[in-house]
């Protein structure tokens, strides 16, 4: 498959699945003035799980020449309570089928560890993280879906960060699930940067089992280092003084991640995850992915 790119509407995630003051139509409608040759979604945009709803997305979507190359959700488990747990399950079973009703065989639909709770250890965490994706795998081959496990920081709509975002915990729970059609990693590498870890040696250590991958960026705030980065707990939030920008320009490597990416053989999508600053910091991003796709996989950028 020709390496494509999407975008995924960071900049206006809270309107859209929280606020409900702008809807995932208007989103794709004005998505038309990227070039992009597919567009992520997130299970919260939707205002129903009805079939037709659905079906109605996806004509929207296909309407506007895009393709939905992944459905990012977020469910918790590493929730101390096991009803909770058996819940995250089933809806994560439930969106496995709306990824595959929406982008078909073959795409993507994320996985996370579940949240960093105080009182749960690395152990049990990393076990039942392991136990419910694990749970999920069967409806994923019968959908002919791919969970996507992210290096994540934290869901916008959750209290604590994420359980695996270390490099470490992380790569301990990747190697638990040896599946490897159904299953593999969403790379990140912003929050790998934003975790305090190297986003090009975490990619080294995944690369053969990379199904996608966030592009973004993010800059320090002058007079701050990344030591500083590194002793920041994201408990209450972001680093103050890590800021979004232009893909590119920032902190991230992005002729080592491309580099790492085509030695591996990566034909996956990458997906432009920002435009905090607008959508022409989005479109400004796109391009210069197109010219790092371009630079890295000659040959195999879409028609």
């Amino acid at each position: 498959m020709p390496l494509k790119l999407s975008a995924f509407p960071k900049c206006y995630l809270d309107q859209i699945a929280g606020e409900r003051s702008m809807s995932v139509f208007d989103w794709i409608e004005q998505a038309k003035q990227l070039d992009a040759d597919g567009l992520e979604m997130y299970e919260g945009f939707f205002t129903s799980l009805d079939p037709g709803y659905l079906d109605t997305v996806a004509e929207a979507i296909r309407g506007a020449g895009f393709e939905m190359p992944m459905l990012c959700c977020s469910p918790d488990f590493t929730n101390p309570d096991a009803d909770a747990r058996k819940r995250a399950v089933e809806h994560e079973i439930e969106m496995v089928g709306v990824t595959r009703r929406i982008g078909g065989p073959g795409t993507v639909c994320r996985v996370l560890s579940g949240q960093r709770y105080p009182d749960v250890s690395r152990r049990q965490g990393l076990e039942w993280a392991a136990e419910c994706i694990t749970a999920c795998l069967p409806a994923a081959r019968e959908c002919g879906v791919i969970l996507g496990l992210e290096n994540h920081y934290k869901d916008g709509f959750w209290k604590f960060p994420e359980f695996a975002q270390k490099k470490d915990v992380f790569l301990d729970l990747v190697n638990m699930i040896p599946d490897r059609t159904n299953f593999g990693v969403q790379y990140d590498p912003s929050n790998a940067v934003v975790a305090g870890d190297d986003p090009v040696e975490l990619l080294k250590a995944v690369a053969d089992r990379v199904v996608s991958m966030h592009a973004s960026d993010r800059y320090l705030e002058p007079g701050a280092t990344l030591d500083d980065l590194k002793q920041a707990d994201g408990t209450i939030g972001y680093f103050s003084k890590l800021k979004h920008g232009v893909t590119g320009k920032g902190l991230n490597d992005y002729d080592a991640i491309f580099g790492t990416l085509a030695a591996a053989g990566y034909r996956g999508w990458v997906s432009i995850e920002d435009g905090m600053n607008g959508m022409g910091e989005m479109a400004e991003s796109l391009a210069f992915l197109r010219r790092m796709v371009a630079k890295y996989f000659p040959g195999q950028t879409p028609n």
